[in-house]
């Protein structure tokens, strides 16, 4: 979810003692965009063998959520930090989403194409949520960072002639009208699952792990709508 400064979040650490974790949303390879680089969460490794052959991206999806931390951190003497601000200081506002290191959010990558929207998460930090809006400009393409041993996400297994990881392109588009907080989309989901509502199967709570995740036009439309609404 930009360049050296090509790093986005991905969240390639086994730490989940941020934000996020203390409210269950923890993601196993949560995006930087560094030039957008990204870094993975925690436990990756793990579950990266298991999703190896998830083939769960199968429905057609539209509209996605991508998440990127917008805090400093360090991983292999690399700052992975990538916010949305970041975004909006690249070049053309544009950046490659690389880093993911989970086989399932690699696939919806690959299901991306151009003109796509998704909100912009900021993940892994004191205060998590959605911040704003990018659309995907360069559908999935080979992810460089899988072969830079310097770099965070670099994969020893993956073969020039056959490698395992993809990134896309995206552009900043707009900041959301106020900050929508993970608490605050809890409170719906929580809501939503108790009586019904779109946002009761959001993936953002059924695969929180996920630092790229599908949304339905039911759940995106609400989520947008709450830019207009007060806090609750």
């Amino acid at each position: 979810m930009p360049p050296k400064k090509r790093t986005r979040s991905s969240a390639k650490s086994n730490k989940h003692t941020d934000a996020d974790a203390q409210h269950g949303e923890g993601s196993d390879d949560v995006a930087q965009l560094k030039t957008g680089k990204r870094t993975r969460s925690a436990g990756v490794k793990s579950d990266v063998e298991k999703n190896q052959n998830d083939d769960t991206c199968k429905t057609s999806y539209s509209l996605w959520l991508m998440k990127s931390e917008p805090e400093s951190r360090i991983e292999n003497g690399v700052d992975v930090k990538f916010g949305i601000e970041d975004l909006k200081a690249l070049p053309n506002q544009t950046g490659c989403w690389d880093g993911v290191r989970n086989y399932q959010a690699r696939n919806f990558m690959r299901d991306m194409k151009v003109g796509q929207q998704a909100f912009f998460y900021h993940s892994n930090c004191k205060e998590p949520g959605i911040a704003g809006f990018m659309k995907i400009v360069k559908e999935a393409y080979v992810d460089h960072t899988q072969f830079d041993k310097k770099d965070a996400h670099y994969d020893a297994s993956s073969k020039a002639d056959n490698p395992k990881w993809s990134m896309v392109d995206v552009q900043f588009e707009r900041m959301t009208k106020r900050f929508i907080p993970l608490t605050e989309l809890k409170k719906y989901h929580l809501q939503h699952k108790a009586k019904g509502g779109p946002l009761k199967d959001m993936a953002l709570f059924t695969r929180a792990r996920l630092s790229v995740q599908p949304l339905t036009a039911e759940e995106f439309d609400f989520v947008l709508s709450l830019e207009n609404e007060d806090p609750i």
